[in-house]
């Protein structure tokens, strides 16, 4: 069954680029306040926009978010341009992080993200390409079942 999109956008994300690392996160925050979202729903999916975002900001070149509302759920995929994960069950594990020094100076870096993502969506998917980059699918169902 094919549902029918209430909202729809499309995001680019920069790789590297840690000034504006979490617009798009918040933008998709603001939008589920307007929309009048319950407040669980609304963290739920800021956590899982943000780690993904910031996933392509430290690791990728650049990443296009599809963002998607229905009546149902919250549809995100986001798809990047970047080296890829060469171990996706290690990188899945929370503590373990790829990041570099500096990364981690900045604040970044705990191996919590794709943790973070799986945790707080209905459903997650993610798949990774060496040299080519990796898609991270999730959806968050509106009727509260997690």
């Amino acid at each position: 069954m094919n549902q029918r999109a209430m909202y729809s956008q499309s995001f680019t994300i920069k790789g590297g680029d840690f000034i504006n690392a979490g617009t798009v996160s918040v933008r998709i925050k603001r939008l589920l306040k307007e929309i009048g979202l319950k407040p669980d729903i609304i963290y739920r999916a800021a956590i899982c926009c943000y780690e993904a975002e910031m996933n392509v900001v430290m690791y990728a070149n650049e990443a296009t978010l599809d963002f998607t509302i229905t009546v149902e759920n919250i549809t995100v995929k986001l798809s990047d341009k970047g080296p890829g994960i060469k171990n996706i069950e290690l990188a899945m594990k929370e503590g373990y992080s790829t990041a570099t020094e500096k990364m981690r100076e900045m604040g970044f870096g705990a191996g919590m993200g794709l943790p973070n993502i799986k945790n707080n969506a209905d459903v997650f998917e993610i798949e990774s390409e060496i040299a080519k980059g990796t898609i991270i699918s999730f959806k968050i169902n509106l009727n509260g079942k997690h």
